[in-house]
């Protein structure tokens, strides 16, 4: 790069480079959730013999600040240890999906549907085919990352072009979108269970349907496609060529994995896909009868066992499709396999799971102390006392958001650390947690792909450093940055106009 770039560079490149040491030195999130929990337990105490209280707006009654360094509270904290984490809504949300997803995953099924995709794809069309794959390679979770930024690297290489143009594409759509996809999945189950224990400080019977923001969601994904895409094009490719231009590297790829389907791998994604339109026939078939089980008191649909159970039908489905191909295949060829898949995907979840122990144990202080309720209370009456309109709200969230996402930039912990606080207070606006919900998901992915507090931000750059040794965390980041900026403003231009027109974020959840 030449010195007036460099120069013209040097401040935002300053600032991330501070962001990277000051989030270099935040603890794991599981020890994060543990401090936050003892410096809770100092703060109720000290709220707590200042009497701090506020009115609750639902039933009029004085909600006091509870003293976990209190009998009552010390009580809580050992005996409520168990139902804590037991009781807490993702985990067993999150479990009973990847237990199907890990069927499909282990026997090869998605990552075959991946290159299948990529394999065939003309040059014109390349960029929109890579960031629309990625879209739907999230289903696969962290390991989308591993699996799709080799491949539109190779995809990107078959059709001539820069292979670092496939890597950037593919680390922002699968990093800087991780909120959405077009398929439901895992994270969907784990917003929803942090939301509904959110929702349920105001309203105890409140509950946020997995797929509550789906029709937002695979909006955003298309929308998200279309805006990589035009940006990569006008920006990124160019910048690209011009660093290749004037500091030229022989680009070897010979280690990255192979982009060929076997005939096999097709007949079995054939199969699967056949296997998948059979079922879901099905459930269509079961809903017709009025007195269908899976209907709802006088026939109803949205709230009915099936969308309540919604869990449970994804997880079949990825189970069914995953067993049709492992049999084809012949990755699956004894009864053991099946349940070996299972296990294999479990084991892939126990940092999740460690990680929901501490986030389990600090919103169970957090509502016993009552600290979420009186702090949401408050902040609703101030913003009503401003006459602060809901998208001042919004983009108030918005930026909050992304500069706690610069140094937490797990999407689940993230949700945890706000979810209790800002559910329950647009709820006292008058905004339903389903709405709080996609503005989060929404204002949460995009700078995921800039900070190097990322995991994946080292995985990325490793991968762009095979065509391109001399790059670094900055060559990194200044790709990346403007389809960041761009998701973000578009994005959210698009949640207002949402908003505006009253459209409904997913089956049964009203925006207003």
């Amino acid at each position: 790069m030449t010195a007036q770039t460099t120069e013209k560079q040097g401040p935002l490149l300053r600032f991330l480079g501070g962001v990277e040491r000051v989030g270099n030195k935040l603890p794991h999130p599981f020890w994060l959730f543990v401090i936050l929990s003892v410096v809770l337990v100092l703060v109720s105490w000290l709220l707590a013999a200042f009497d701090v209280s506020v009115v609750s707006p639902a039933d009029g009654k004085t909600l006091h600040v509870r003293s976990l360094v209190s009998n009552d509270g010390v009580h809580m904290m050992v005996s409520d240890l168990v139902d804590n984490y037991v009781n807490f809504p993702p985990l067993g949300l999150i479990t009973v999906v990847m237990l199907g997803v890990a069927v499909a995953d282990k026997s090869g099924l998605l990552p075959a549907m991946m290159r299948a995709a990529l394999s065939r794809v003309p040059a014109k069309f390349v960029t929109f085919a890579v960031a629309l794959t990625c879209m739907f390679a999230q289903i696969a979770g962290d390991a989308a990352f591993v699996v799709m930024i080799p491949l539109a690297m190779i995809a990107f290489r078959a059709v001539g072009r820069n292979p670092i143009i496939g890597a950037i594409i593919a680390y922002v759509a699968v990093g800087g979108t991780s909120s959405v996809g077009m398929l439901p999945s895992g994270s969907d189950a784990v917003m929803a269970g942090i939301s509904t224990a959110a929702a349920r400080a105001i309203d105890p019977n409140y509950q946020v349907g997995t797929l509550s923001n789906y029709f937002f969601s695979l909006a955003s994904a298309i929308m998200l496609a279309v805006v990589i895409t035009v940006v990569t094009e006008l920006v990124v490719a160019k910048r690209v060529n011009a660093m290749d231009a004037r500091s030229p590297e022989q680009i070897e790829l010979e280690e990255l994995p192979d982009m060929s389907v076997s005939d096999l791998e097709r007949k079995g994604i054939r199969r699967a896909m056949l296997a998948a339109v059979i079922y879901l026939g099905l459930l269509v078939l079961a809903m017709v009868p009025s007195g269908s089980p899976l209907r709802g008191d006088g026939g109803a649909i949205i709230d009915s066992p099936l969308f309540d159970g919604i869990v449970v039908f994804l997880m079949l489905f990825f189970m069914i499709i995953g067993v049709t191909y492992g049999i084809t295949v012949g990755t699956i060829s004894k009864p053991k396999d099946f349940p070996d898949y299972m296990g294999q995907g479990l084991r892939d979840l126990i940092p999740a799971l460690i990680l929901f122990f501490a986030i389990s144990q600090f919103l169970g202080y957090f509502k016993w102390s009552n600290l979420g309720q009186v702090i949401s209370i408050a902040m609703a009456q101030f913003l009503k006392d401003l006459g602060a309109t809901p998208v001042l709200v919004f983009l108030g969230t918005v930026l909050l958001i992304c500069v706690m996402d610069l140094f937490i930039t797990s999407g689940s912990a993230m949700w945890s650390l706000v979810a209790p606080i800002l559910v329950p207070m647009l709820m006292l606006l008058h905004i339903h947690p389903e709405t709080t919900q996609a503005l989060f998901r929404m204002a949460d992915a995009p700078l995921n792909s800039i900070t190097p507090m990322s995991p994946y931000f080292g995985v990325a750059l490793g991968f762009i450093r095979r065509t391109r040794p001399s790059a670094g965390i900055g060559t990194l980041m200044s790709l990346v940055l403007p389809l960041a900026v761009v998701n973000l403003v578009v994005w959210f231009l698009m949640f207002l106009g949402w908003y505006a027109l009253g459209i409904p974020l997913g089956p049964g959840a009203p925006v207003d």
